[in-house]
């Protein structure tokens, strides 16, 4: 019977049924997976299939962002002024092999993503926490080690968000003896500087996953893979046993999937294809909360000549530090129509944020003043712009935004609109770029105006307060603002435990954000999934977004 069980999953690959088994799960996307390594492990397909063949020493508890539980470990105590973290682990796990977990696998699980600390890796928030200065195989030894069966952490300084850093998806225990005799590195200092900065996106570990999740891996191509529930698993066993994963770019497919019953779960289009799915037999579930944050930058030091024009405030151009005045930023600011965009993009399931921060994450200050639509408070700062120069004069700037991403064509072109409209010598040109060129360019500094995105990593505040506002955050390169007061906030925010201190510190962010107007917030979008009505375990209740976009749970907690 369980072969038979797998040669109908196999079957599912490739061809459609009436409808999916009891014991199946199919979930279909638009995307690829481009890794199944946890150290890789940095977008959020990636992350989905992660999760559930891997697992962590901690994981959020139900649908909290603040409470965590252990998972690999079974309890752990903070002490030497939260520098110092021991972590009993359980015992009787078992990978995927049949080899049993031991400190050894934990302990190079994370000495390997410090060593490799690749650039497109998330491994560059776990090093900001553990080592002090450049990666040495000394500090990794001393960083994380096995003391008595104990895996210990010892941290250069205190970091509040050290935990909820180790419940991210990528800090996954693999299995160390495994991983060697696969051509993985061996855990010794001899063979560890080949390691530095790898690219591990299609390593073998990706290839051939050994984790200790509920699931293990069978087979995957370029469109599809395909999961079984793992009999050795040390959990209660899963009512789910075999989880399908296909790759359909085509938003028409996926739609015509779930209501056929070919698909228990999809990736759904914007809001305003929701319309399309109002039929028998699917789930809507809306009002879920936005982990994400969005928003206009306006880099005050554009790195490349080719987008500037002229490069003067002569009407032709921009000068390369257009943004750097205050009055330019307020201005835009003042220039863009949130209502409207709530309204006409959200349909009225939008919200206007006080920061760049999730309104559910500790932290966040509802009594922060924001910009509105105000043409007149544009105007009047425009024209203080520059002593007066940029009025006088105009301006022609190029703001590109993602190929193919509808909300942020509209948002740019709303605010060229509002712009235009307030003195004929303003011109903004709204170009289409290709998402790789424009993260590349972006990163590099040169662009003038683009929209990101940031989903968090760790629920934590820090996260994207450090992200967006300091000047040694992930985004300063884009951006280019710095403000010295900020600056020692965040860094005061780092260095305390004190939940209460934090957020008032991050208060004290947000209103000097509001003053310099370093971005122009984009309202965050109320959340949705879609599912089948038969799928159990989807619910607003058990919702957790930090664990998976669309069903908010592990595969283990589903059912049919």
């Amino acid at each position: 019977m369980k072969k038979f069980g797998l040669i109908v999953s196999l079957a599912l690959l490739s061809t459609a049924l009436a409808a999916t088994p009891k014991d199946t799960l199919v979930y279909q996307g638009s995307s690829d997976i481009p890794t199944l390594d946890p150290v890789m492990t940095y977008d959020t397909v990636s992350g989905r299939i992660v999760e559930n063949l891997y697992e962590t020493l901690l994981t959020y508890k139900g649908n909290s962002l603040t409470e965590l539980e252990p998972l690999l470990a079974t309890s752990w105590k903070a002490s030497n002024g939260g520098k110092t973290y021991t972590f009993k682990l359980r015992q009787g796990v078992k990978f995927h092999n049949g080899d049993t977990m031991t400190c050894d696998d934990a302990e190079y699980s994370f000495e390997r993503a410090l060593l490799v600390n690749s650039a497109e890796s998330w491994t560059w928030f776990l090093v900001e926490s553990l080592i002090s200065g450049d990666v040495t195989f000394a500090k990794l030894n001393n960083a994380v080690e096995c003391k008595n069966g104990d895996l210990v952490f010892t941290l250069p300084k205190a970091d509040p968000a050290f935990l909820a850093k180790l419940a991210f998806t990528g800090a996954a225990i693999v299995d160390k003896e495994y991983s060697a005799k696969i051509g993985e590195w061996d855990g010794k200092e001899a063979n560890s500087k080949q390691w530095v900065g790898k690219d591990l996106n299609d390593s073998a570990l990706s290839k051939a996953p050994n984790g200790t999740g509920a699931y293990q891996l069978v087979r995957r191509d370029a469109n599809n893979l395909l999961a079984r529930a793992f009999a050795g698993y040390w959990g209660k066993k899963p009512a789910i046993q075999n989880v399908i994963f296909q790759k359909v770019t085509e938003q028409a497919s996926r739609y015509e999937a779930i209501k056929r019953g070919d698909a228990d779960v999809i990736e759904p289009g914007p809001r305003s294809t929701l319309s399309q799915l109002d039929a028998p037999g699917i789930n809507i579930i809306d009002g879920l909360p936005n982990t994400g944050a969005r928003a206009f930058f306006m880099n005050e030091s554009i790195k490349d000549d080719t987008l500037l024009g002229s490069g003067k405030l002569d009407g032709k151009g921009i000068p390369a530090n257009f943004f750097s005045d205050v009055n330019v930023r307020r201005a835009f600011s003042y220039a863009f129509d949130y209502d409207r965009y709530i309204k006409e993009v959200q349909l009225g399931k939008g919200v206007q944020r006080t920061m760049l921060l999730p309104d559910t994450f500790p932290g966040y200050a509802k009594d922060v003043k924001t910009y509105e639509y105000d043409p007149k408070q544009a105007t009047a700062y425009f024209k203080r712009a520059f002593g007066g120069e940029l009025w006088k004069n105009g301006f022609v700037l190029k703001m590109n935004y993602r190929a193919g991403a509808a909300a942020s064509q509209t948002a740019a072109e709303m605010l060229k609109r509002n712009i235009e409209a307030i003195n004929p010598k303003f011109k903004v040109e709204v170009i289409a770029k290709q998402w790789s060129t424009l993260l590349n360019d972006s990163k590099s500094g040169k662009e003038p105006m683009v929209i990101l995105q940031w989903a968090p990593d760790y629920a934590d505040p820090d996260n994207f307060m450090y992200v967006f506002y300091s000047s040694n955050g992930y985004y300063f390169p884009r951006s280019n603002f710095k403000d010295a007061s900020v600056d020692k906030w965040l860094d005061q925010a780092r260095a305390t435990t004190s939940a209460s201190r934090r957020n008032s510190l991050y208060k004290q962010v947000a209103n000097r954000a509001y003053q310099l107007a370093p971005y122009i917030l984009i309202p965050a979008d109320v959340s949705f999934t879609v599912v089948r009505d038969e799928l159990k375990g989807v619910s607003k209740g058990a919702y957790n977004p930090m664990v998976n976009f669309e069903t908010g749970t592990l595969w283990k907690d589903l059912s049919k």
